[in-house]
Parts: C-alpha cells; sequence; structure tokens
C-alpha cells in the first residue's frame, strides 16, 4: 500500500506540473507554436522549446493535432514537432536524474505562497513548485521504501529472474505509460527502481523504450480527429518510435554495456538513454520526413466524401465559373446548421441548471467546438468571393450570412464560457439555486429557443415585418430579465436559500441570458432592417 501511495504521489506530482505549465503557457504557447511551422528544423526546435516548457509531449502531440484537423499545419513540419517534443520531455528527466531531494519542501512552499497569496496567473505557477517538490519527495520516499523490500532475498531472486524477460518489461512500460498519461513519470520510476537494485540498468532501459511507445499511444486515440490528415502526424509520431524501438531491441546485447561505460550510476545511464534515443530518432527521421510523410498519405489517403458532424456539408467552392448565387445559397444553408448545433447547445444548458450534471456540461461544451469550427468554414467560404463583383442584392445577402454565423458563434461562445461555467462553479462549490430562482432561469432559456426558432425564420425569409417584431422581442426580453432580478432581490432580502455567493453566479447567469437574445436578435433582424432603412439602435452587429 505504501509503494502504491508513492506512486500515486509521483503521478499526481508529474500531473500538477502539468497542469500548471499548460494554464500559465498553455495559449501563449500554442500562438508560439503555429508561428514556427515555416520548415522542418524551426519546428522541430518550436516542439522542443514548447514540450520543455510543458513538460507533455501527450500535450503537445493533441495540440498539433488538432492544429492538423483545422488545416493549420502541413504534415512534415507536424512530424518535425513531435520529433522535437519527444526530446523536449526528456530533458526534466536529466535533472531529476540528480539528487535534488533536499530542495522538495523549499519548493513545496514556494508553490503554497504563490497558489495562496497569487492572482491567477502566478496561483498556476504555483501548482508547477507544489508538483515539483511533490515528485520529489515520492521519488525520495519511493527509494526509502525499496531499501526494504530489496533486502529480502526473495524478492531479489524474484526480481532477477523477473529482468531477464526484456520484452515483457517494454510491453509493461507500454501499459503503465498509456495509463498515467505520463512517460516522465515511467522513466522515473525506472531509475529509481535501477538505483535501489531492484532492476538492472538493461531492465529500466527496456521500461524507458516502452515508455517512449506508450507516450505516442495517447494523441492517436484522444486527439478527437476523424479526417485522415490529423491522424497522420500521432501515427507518424508512433510508428517512428515503434521503428526505433525494435532497432534498439535487436541491438540490445550492445546497448548496456555501451550506455553504462559513458556512465557509472544507474540514474543517470538510464536517463542519458532516454536523451540519446530520442535525440538518434531526431537526427535519422529529420532528413527523411518528406518521404515518411508521403509513406503516411499512402497509408492514411484522404476520403472526401467523409463527414462528420463538424464538416461543412453544403458549402461550394468559389470558382470564376461557379454562379454567385449558388456559393451563396450554400453559405446560407451551412449557416441554418449553426442552428441546429446551438439548440443542441441550449437545450444541453437547461438541463444543466435544472440538474447540475458534469458529463453533461462538457458534452454541451464540446458543441461549441463544431460551431467554431463550422462558423470559420462560412467565413473562409464568403471572404474568399470577391465583393467588387457582386451586385447590391448578392452583397446584401453575403452581409446577412457573416453577420448571422458571426453572432451565432458568439452566443455559442457565452453559453460554453458563461452560463456553463455557472454550472461548473455551482458543482465545484457544493452550491444550490433556489426553486423559484431556477425556474426563472429555466423559463429565459425556453425563451431563448424560442428567439432562435424565430431568428432562423427571419433569416431564411427575409421579411421585414417578421425582422420587426423579432427586434420588438429585445425589449420584452430586458423587461423579464429585470423582472427576474427584481424577484431575486427579494429572495434573498426574504431569507431564501440563495446566499451572496450563489446570487453572484444567478446575475451572472441573467446577464449572460440576456446577450444571447440580443445576438439571436441581431443576427438576423438587425441586418434586413439596416439594409430597409429602418431606424435602429446605435449599437449594431453588422459587418461592413
Amino acid at each position: 500500500m505504501n509503494l502504491a501511495g508513492l506512486i500515486t504521489l509521483l503521478l499526481w506530482g508529474v500531473h500538477m506540473v502539468q497542469t500548471g505549465a499548460q494554464r500559465t503557457l498553455g495559449a501563449s504557447l500554442r500562438s508560439f507554436l503555429t508561428h514556427r511551422l515555416g520548415n522542418r528544423f524551426s519546428a522541430f526546435l518550436a516542439g522542443l522549446g514548447v514540450t520543455t516548457l510543458l513538460q507533455s509531449s501527450t500535450a503537445t502531440g493533441l495540440m498539433v493535432t488538432g492544429f492538423a484537423s483545422e488545416g493549420l499545419v502541413a504534415l512534415v513540419p507536424g512530424l518535425a514537432i513531435m520529433l522535437g517534443a519527444n526530446v523536449g520531455t526528456t530533458l526534466i528527466v536529466q535533472l531529476l536524474a540528480f539528487d535534488v531531494s533536499i530542495v522538495a519542501p523549499i519548493l513545496v512552499l514556494i508553490g503554497y505562497l504563490l497558489f495562496r497569496r497569487g492572482r491567477a496567473g502566478t496561483r498556476d505557477s504555483g501548482r508547477i513548485f507544489i508538483g515539483l517538490g511533490l515528485l520529489l519527495f515520492a521519488l525520495h520516499q519511493f527509494l526509502v521504501l525499496l531499501d526494504g523490500l530489496t533486502a529480502l532475498e526473495t524478492t531479489r531472486e524474484f526480481l532477477t529472474m523477473f529482468s531477464s524477460h526484456i520484452v515483457f518489461i517494454v510491453l509493461l512500460g507500454v501499459a503503465l505509460t498509456w495509463a498515467a498519461h505520463s512517460s516522465v513519470a515511467v522513466v522515473l520510476l525506472a531509475m529509481s527502481l535501477a538505483t535501489s537494485g531492484v532492476f538492472t540498468v538493461p531492465a529500466g532501459i527496456a521500461l524507458t523504450l516502452g515508455a517512449n511507445i506508450g507516450t505516442a499511444i495517447n494523441p492517436v486515440f484522444e486527439g478527437g480527429a476523424r479526417d485522415a490528415a490529423a491522424r497522420r502526424v500521432p501515427l507518424g509520431n508512433l510508428l517512428n518510435r515503434i521503428a526505433g524501438v525494435l532497432a534498439v531491441l535487436a541491438l540490445y546485447p550492445w546497448v548496456a554495456p555501451i550506455i553504462t561505460s559513458i556512465e557509472d550510476a544507474p540514474a543517470r545511464a538510464i536517463a542519458n538513454f532516454h536523451t540519446g534515443f530520442n535525440l538518434a530518432l531526431a537526427l535519422i527521421f529529420l532528413p527523411l520526413l518528406t518521404p515518411y510523410a508521403w509513406i503516411l498519405k499512402r497509408l492514411l489517403p484522404s476520403r472526401p466524401e467523409e463527414t462528420g458532424p463538424d464538416m461543412p456539408r453544403y458549402l461550394q467552392p468559389v470558382s470564376t465559373h461557379a454562379p454567385i448565387a449558388v456559393a451563396l445559397a450554400g453559405a446560407m444553408r451551412e449557416a441554418l446548421r449553426l442552428t441546429d448545433v446551438l439548440e443542441e447547445m441550449l437545450a444541453g444548458l437547461r438541463q444543466a441548471l435544472a440538474k447540475p450534471n458534469r458529463k453533461r456540461i462538457e458534452e454541451t461544451q464540446a458543441l461549441d467546438d463544431r460551431l467554431d469550427r463550422l462558423n470559420r468554414a462560412i467565413k473562409e467560404n464568403l471572404l474568399s468571393i470577391d465583393t467588387a463583383h457582386l451586385g447590391e442584392a448578392e452583397n446584401e445577402k453575403l452581409a446577412r450570412i457573416l453577420t448571422f454565423s458571426i453572432n451565432l458563434e458568439q452566443a455559442g461562445d457565452l453559453i460554453d464560457r458563461g452560463l456553463l461555467g455557472v454550472a461548473s462553479r455551482r458543482i465545484k462549490r457544493g452550491l444550490a439555486f433556489s426553486r423559484e430562482g431556477t425556474a426563472d432561469l429555466i423559463a429565459q432559456v425556453d425563451r431563448l429557443l424560442d428567439t432562435l426558432h424565430q431568428s432562423a425564420a427571419v433569416f431564411l425569409s427575409g421579411d421585414v415585418a417578421s425582422a420587426r417584431a423579432l427586434a420588438a422581442d429585445k425589449d420584452e426580453f430586458r423587461r423579464l430579465e429585470d423582472d427576474a432580478t427584481v424577484a431575486h432581490f427579494d429572495r434573498l432580502r426574504s431569507g431564501n436559500i440563495e446566499t451572496v455567493e450563489t446570487s453572484a453566479l444567478h446575475l451572472d447567469a441573467l446577464r449572460d441570458l440576456k446577450r444571447i437574445s440580443s445576438h439571436l436578435i441581431e443576427a438576423s433582424a438587425y441586418p434586413i432592417l439596416k439594409q430597409r432603412g429602418d431606424l435602429l439602435p446605435t449599437r449594431l452587429r453588422v459587418p461592413k
């Protein structure tokens, strides 16, 4: 039980380091990565640098898979990023191969002070320090515990026999790394076992080989990529690691003597092998990425006929020979799909407010990614049209489609980051709205569903009278929000179960519901009224 607890503490320390780095630097590193894709060498260095900071090649792999699915990265630079990521994740192992356990309490103290006293960004930096401290503490205690185990003669005999089954140890390393989502933790485990004499250095190298395969499996199955182009990057990374491991196993009788001749200390020897293995793979594969990418394209050919729910179905390619009317009609039909996705999100929001459930909240938040992809595809399609050759009616139609698409996407963002965030915080803090307050919120969500249906009908018909009726609903929804706010404060004064903390969440929800209503109305009614010269409020969302 002590052994299991220490291994769990080790995994948790690695997790805190990775999540702290991702929260502190994730957005800026993602932007940095997208601007370093010009050639394979800059992509390799970018992958190395980003993974050194994130300390997770899995996180980098999932990021690159997302880029590939969005068409932001070609196959060769994507593979080069992963080669750099594989080297970057070995650097913390090099650092921890030294005996630095004495600084563990200091790191935890610094992390605690940053976490408790700092702001959002500083708090996430505190997670990194706490994670490093816990990681070092777990490694130190792990070695102390193993000393007692290895003192038993029967234990030594069993482990000596076990250490000779190299292929089995490799497979064990694959399974452990896949389950733990961390090659760093498994390599550190191999180093600890070798240092305490539980494993020989060759057995520790075998476990490290398995960790190198296991960490490449996760992006293949968890990247969420449906198209072949996005699956090529993680699969290519997995295949080159498997090839490297098979090559090392073929030369295995000579590998351990070479490594131990360079470094006597078992932990340092395994850390050096881990870094050297990934550097060797990078040196071999970087010059061969072009033919390797060609092989991957043959293994995973693109299939345009395959369309998932995130892929556009009705957009028509814009060319000099195709009628503009056909392209605009396809974009309008595609924009109506945004209505379907947003309706699903509102239905999920309704359930999340009525009965908060983490799984349902996550499923609804995932729909916002679909909304973003469809909106991006519609905008790219319409912006490729040369408006200089359009008539007035066609220009107006293009503006209406863009306005509708942009506003629905913004409404989806409010549901994802605002209202579902409120539902998540209720679960996290164990808070509950009053029955009346929940009923008010659900009634407004139901009203939003009706507004969404009306907005889609106005968008499709272009009817001016319907647009005026829809625009008038904005004042009605504002009145409903004011009534709900007054009722909320009345309940608060009367000693209802709502507290100041739930009050803030409730008011946030009411504000976001009103903003969504504005987006739904502005999506279709305002462009039509503006084009007809009707008097409108000054705040418009109609693109020029």
